[in-house]
């Protein structure tokens, strides 16, 4: 995380005080008068103007990952609704153990036997009472069917679904 600098403007007696030299090639050096510093300012060197161009670029790059996966979100929705191979259902799902244990797992049957085990379960919505969900995990994909658990604490867990693809086409 970047830890910002609080930058500080110096204060002086003399605010726009300067001494004149004159030098012997025709030109003329002007030296700030100070007087008495009242607030020392912050730095303005590399170290400091570096640490601020990698903040920058910090965040830049998580602007970019978060643009990608909202990008990579979209492409899934879009790849649901024009699927013509899917399969949509819902389940619920209960526990009636104490957090940390959970038996929610269950097995739910395909209406189609795929072909393979190259399907994708889609997770639509959940609806949780008792407790958060925690994450929808899915498992032992069959041709027949998958196992489906949630990881949090609720009581009940009903969750909608889509499967799509797992057909030699």
């Amino acid at each position: 995380m970047y830890l910002w600098t609080n930058w500080v403007d110096e204060t002086d007696q003399y605010e726009d005080r300067y001494t004149e030299t004159m030098n012997g090639d025709g030109t003329i050096t002007h030296v700030k008068v100070r007087g008495e510093v009242y607030v020392e300012g912050t730095p303005q060197d590399a170290a400091h103007f570096n640490k601020m161009e990698a903040g920058i670029l910090d965040a830049h790059a998580a602007v970019q990952q978060l643009l990608n996966a909202q990008r990579h979100d979209l492409w899934r929705i879009e790849a649901l609704e024009k699927a013509t191979d899917q399969e949509t259902g819902e389940k619920t799902l209960t526990n009636s153990q104490q957090f940390p244990f959970n038996n929610s797992k269950v097995t739910v049957p395909l209406t189609v036997t795929r072909d393979n085990l190259n399907y994708i379960v889609e997770v639509i919505k959940v609806e949780a009472t008792g407790g958060p969900a925690g994450d929808i995990d899915i498992s032992e994909r069959q041709v027949n069917g998958f196992k489906m658990a949630f990881t949090g604490s609720a009581a009940s867990v009903k969750v909608t679904y889509a499967v799509i693809g797992g057909f030699n086409r």
